[in-house]
């Protein structure tokens, strides 16, 4: 098994980290340069970076922003947020993008992921898919739907189901986040995990929920290749460095 990927999040609005409790309320978390800075020199695997407003408000990803923060990082970078086409994937990619993941306009237009798969590979191409719990039906037989639009619309979408045509169509990589979880720190969704683990091969990026190295240890034993955190390390709880820390601790192999 590959050694487990330890990755910060940084939301970001109008060139300001932000956080929230599933999706809304969102409060300041600071300067994302500064963030990705210290997350860097704390022994981050990787770095994730969503414009949370960019599709709501119609627009783009901020560019500057991801330049800056590329300035200062000497790890991978995900961006995501307003990724409607190969145009705007390439300017993500050009500013200093290593992986760019798309969410609501893939799930509008699912051509979209084969399209990014073949101009850029699929190691570049990364499903965000944000899956909130529901009661199961025809539809949905998982009991777990695909949200869009920063978690405001259903997509009508089985989320096992979409994950797996996500794979099939190119996307290198799944980021899954639980709605239900996400800033509640109540832990990840780890019956979403194993769903999803199930379904497909590809690696999966595992998100909403943690408070504690034991929550990133209950999600590396339900599938999860990489573990995704934010207000545990924008606030100062814990360090990249602890968190790994701890869990080398509990038997879990880190990158160091």
């Amino acid at each position: 098994m590959p050694t487990l990927r330890i990755v910060p999040c940084l939301d970001v609005r109008d060139g300001r980290v932000v956080k929230g409790i599933r999706f809304q309320g969102l409060r300041d978390a600071g300067d994302p340069v500064e963030q990705a800075a210290r997350y860097a020199r704390d022994g981050a695997d990787e770095l994730v970076m969503l414009d949370v407003s960019a599709t709501p408000e119609g627009r783009a990803h901020g560019l500057e922003t991801v330049a800056a923060v590329r300035q200062v990082l000497p790890v991978p970078l995900t961006c995501g947020g307003g990724v409607r086409s190969v145009a705007d994937a390439r300017a993500l990619l050009e500013a200093g993008a290593d992986k760019v993941a798309v969410n609501t306009a893939a799930v509008a237009r699912p051509e979209l992921l084969t399209e990014l798969a073949e101009r850029f590979g699929v190691q570049c191409v990364v499903l965000a898919c944000d899956a909130r719990r529901r009661a199961p039906d025809d539809e949905h037989p998982s009991g777990f739907e695909v949200v869009v639009r920063s978690g405001t619309t259903s997509a009508g979408r089985d989320v096992i189901a979409w994950c797996q045509e996500a794979t099939a169509r190119g996307a290198g990589e799944i980021l899954l986040t639980s709605w239900d979880r996400d800033g509640t720190r109540s832990g990840y969704d780890v019956e979403l995990l194993r769903a999803v683990r199930q379904a497909v091969s590809v690696p999966i990026v595992a998100s909403g929920g943690a408070a504690h190295a034991g929550h990133l240890a209950e999600a590396v034993q339900a599938g999860a290749d990489a573990v995704l955190a934010a207000s545990i390390f924008h606030d100062g709880e814990w360090t990249v460095t602890d968190v790994k820390d701890a869990l080398a601790a509990q038997g879990v192999e880190v990158r160091t």
